[in-house]
């Protein structure tokens, strides 16, 4: 009988992962309510797997994940999440998980996923992080993302293609693994040519020569634009994202990346626009030869002066819907524009159409994951939601919210406070006594920290 511990802050999906486990893995299943506590446990005694949720307070399933690594514990780790998608399965597999499992609607399907997790987590201990293992892992994760994704090796292989994918291009799973040389940009381009995935360690100069603008870099994740020709010939514009992957010892193992097609974003009178444009720069004499995505470019600037107009307007004027406007404008031209996606949130909130201002900020979040300021506005939503809707379960996504505040700045009193206040609405008197107390010594010695942009200075 396998041995299984599962941490969670939330006793009732405790209870619940418990007895799914026990009736249908056949596992013997330990519970704990924190990672603190877990490393405590697992001092004393070894486990088969564990099963860590990523978003806790104090320490979250990544820290967890590399206190065990740095110990030197190899046990089978999976990290059960109910926020992000790609970057957080990038992140986990890349400090030595196992397996990551995003939380989805039907708890069904997501424990018998856990369970065989858990069992191939097992079966693959004994052959070791090897990088062919670690890709086989990568596919079964990739799997379960609801955006199209994809994953090559480091040769240039095709190790992962999900459903997603098959459905956004017609090419099946079948079709696409083990092809090398370019040949997954068929699909896209309708000929072999490089990915962003094969430009992820390249310098920008060298990924502008391959087509592709608009070229952003977060962390370890490559963000472009580049244009295509459909297959019946028609213009369209791919976004594409890219992310080097690495095994739990820092081998570098692969690249992860996703390609979404915003054409129907853009509109097509700018892409036309966009596209005459590049070819009139291209043709006067006087000018040095541009890259294809210079009259994409040039867009940009349009979008970023009509978002500045809506800013002015929500900021100086309060004129909450004309801001709208200008940011949908800004949005058409720019569908990678976070701010645009995040403030257009803010105005809706303002008008009341919270859950509208939700959608909008989680697109904000989904270009910028980590940035305080979409963190804040997300988890007050869910917060103001919560309450006047008396739902527990939008409570509950606002503390994961604010707990992802906590560890990027945990000098945020306000982060605090909010915590304070949703888990008194949950009944967690205790909790919430001890957050308010941190947001009060926060604020009373000084030294409470909330990153925001300065809306003075950029109106």
């Amino acid at each position: 009988m396998q041995s299984v511990l599962i941490i969670d802050d939330d006793q009732d999906l405790l209870d619940i992962t418990r007895i799914f486990l026990i009736r249908f893995g056949n596992m013997h299943v330990d519970t704990v309510l924190s990672a603190k506590h877990a490393l405590k446990m697992t001092s004393d005694k070894s486990y088969d797997a564990i099963v860590v949720d990523y978003d806790m307070p104090e320490i979250n399933g990544i820290e967890f994940l590399k206190i065990l690594r740095a110990k030197g514990d190899t046990t089978p780790i999976i990290i059960f999440t109910g926020v992000g998608g790609e970057h957080c399965a990038a992140e986990a597999l890349n400090n030595g998980a196992d397996f990551f499992l995003q939380k989805g609607e039907d708890p069904s399907t997501q424990f018998r996923n856990m369970v065989r997790m858990i069992q191939q987590a097992v079966d693959h201990r004994s052959m070791g992080r090897a990088i062919g293992t670690s890709q086989r892992l990568l596919s079964e994760t990739i799997a379960f993302f609801p955006e199209p994704a994809y994953a090559i090796d480091r040769e240039g292989k095709v190790v992962a293609w999900n459903r997603a994918m098959t459905e956004s291009t017609g090419t099946t799973q079948k079709e696409i693994l083990g092809r090398g040389d370019h040949e997954y940009a068929i699909p896209f381009f309708g000929h072999k040519a490089p990915m962003l995935t094969d430009l992820i360690f390249e310098e920008n100069a060298t990924i502008e020569k391959n087509g592709y603008t608009i070229i952003t870099k977060e962390g370890g994740t490559l963000f472009a634009w580049i244009k295509a020709k459909g297959k019946k010939g028609e213009e369209k514009v791919l976004w594409m994202k890219a992310t080097a992957l690495h095994d739990g010892k820092g081998v570098f193992i692969g690249t992860l990346g996703s390609v979404r097609d915003i054409t129907g974003e853009l509109g097509p009178e700018l892409l036309q626009q966009a596209t005459a444009s590049a070819a009139a720069e291209s043709e006067t004499p006087a000018t040095p030869p541009v890259s294809r995505g210079n009259g994409l470019a040039k867009l940009l600037g349009k979008a970023k002066t009509l978002y500045k107009k809506g800013l002015y307007l929500y900021y100086r004027e309060g004129n909450y819907a004309g801001a709208i406007d200008l940011f949908d404008q800004a949005i058409k031209i720019d569908p990678a524009l976070a701010m645009a996606w995040h403030d257009r949130a803010v105005c809706l909130r303002y008008l009341g159409r919270d859950e509208e201002a939700l959608k909008n900020v989680d697109r904000s979040l989904e270009l910028s994951p980590d940035y305080e300021e979409f963190l804040s506005t997300r988890a007050d939503l869910l917060k103001r939601i919560g309450i006047l809707q008396q739902r527990p379960d939008v409570l509950e996504a606002a503390v994961r919210a604010y707990n992802r505040i906590v560890e990027i700045n945990p000098e945020q009193a306000e982060a605090w406070n909010g915590l304070g206040v949703c888990t008194r609405e949950l009944g967690k008197d205790e909790q919430s006594r001890q957050y308010f107390e941190r947001a009060q010594d926060l604020v009373r010695w000084g030294k409470s920290r909330k990153k925001t942009r300065n809306l003075d200075l950029l109106v």
